[in-house]
């Protein structure tokens, strides 16, 4: 019998925050054992939605027992997958259990009224895990990388900080550059392959949404202060409005390990060691703190930022991938094949 008929699948807003509290555990103990993140704060927040009953997802159970769960966040006219999970998957390329819930959420998504468009970044699967299921309703893959340096090796370079530019300084991270900040990303990602992966770079209020996510919610960890640099323009006259060249934004994931959340720098000054510099001061201070490893995650074909984390001792670790579903974009393929169809029949 296929496991799919084992299964029952019903809506997660049924389910209260005890009855799914198992299932999460072992997943935040996976997400210690194979990503070095400690996963709890997520886990409280997303225990107290639960307790809501407003998330949309789907909860599978196999003889009454709750064997698996999905659900997803709605913003605007997008839909972000938040998570997929299920006792004992998410190691390989099999994962019956959230396949079947993957194929009702992603259904119930692309039929919501109003919904163009659908974000799937589900990290702990591996690359390929998962795939049939988003190829079948026309996701685009987008391959990531998650990249870790274990900082109780990392050999300290003879310059550390490097030679800044003339007029660029390096300063710590203040609330105060929040909006500066956010244009900074929105300028970064212009045209820039990430852009189309998640829609947040591509204007400057998206940007905002980005950047209070990773500053003032656990999902990224918690934000680091104190690990997070900017680049800033000293020779400026507009000083309440920072001049922002450059940034590296850090969170805590773990006691003993870091994650890079945002490296970045302004278009028009990249080549002259701005990024490099950014990353050795954030690896130093790290390993002063005693930080023993620190991630960070890319998109593969980003071939330039791959081999500046490489040189710096990243190594991959993991492998996933990054769904992209664009109604308006979809529709407008169709369109330019249909138009080259009737060109080449005329």
């Amino acid at each position: 019998m296929a496991l799919s008929s084992q299964l029952e699948v019903l809506d997660l807003r049924h389910f209260s925050a005890a009855q799914l509290q198992p299932l999460l555990m072992e997943e935040a103990d996976r997400w210690q054992r194979r990503l070095f993140w400690d996963y709890s704060g997520s886990t409280s927040v997303l225990l107290k939605y639960l307790d809501s009953r407003v998330l949309p997802g789907f909860v599978a159970l196999r003889r009454g027992k709750v064997a698996g769960y999905t659900f997803a966040v709605f913003e605007a006219a997008k839909a972000v997958l938040g998570d997929v999970y299920a006792f004992g998957e998410g190691e390989g390329v099999s994962n019956p259990v959230c396949e079947t819930l993957l194929t009702h959420l992603l259904e119930m998504l692309q039929a919501a009224p109003g919904v163009d468009r659908i974000e799937s970044q589900l990290l702990m699967f591996p690359s390929g895990a998962l795939g049939r299921q988003f190829s079948e309703r026309g996701f685009l893959p987008h391959r990531r990388l998650f990249m870790v340096v274990d900082l109780t090796a990392y050999s300290r370079p003879p310059n550390p900080a490097g030679d800044l530019p003339p007029g660029i300084t390096l300063e710590p991270w203040q609330p105060a550059l929040y909006d500066a900040a956010a244009e900074l990303i929105h300028l970064a990602y212009v045209g820039h392959v990430d852009s189309g992966i998640n829609d947040q770079y591509r204007s400057v209020h998206g940007a905002q949404r980005f950047l209070h996510n990773i500053v003032r919610f656990p999902g990224c960890g918690i934000f680091d202060p104190e690990s997070s640099w900017v680049l800033r323009n000293t020779r400026s006259l507009n000083t309440q409005a920072p001049d922002l060249l450059g940034m590296v934004l850090c969170s805590r994931v773990r006691q003993d390990s870091a994650h890079i959340t945002q490296l970045c720098v302004s278009p028009a000054l990249r080549g002259l060691g701005l990024g490099p510099a950014l990353l050795r001061h954030c690896l130093l201070g790290l390993e002063a703190a005693g930080v023993r490893s620190l991630s960070l995650t890319v998109t593969e074909s980003n071939d330039g930022a791959r081999r500046l984390y490489e040189q710096h001792g990243f190594r991959t670790a993991h492998r996933f991938d990054a769904m992209v579903w664009d109604h308006a974009q979809i529709a407008h393929q169709r369109t330019r094949d249909t138009d080259l169809r009737i060109s080449a029949a005329v």
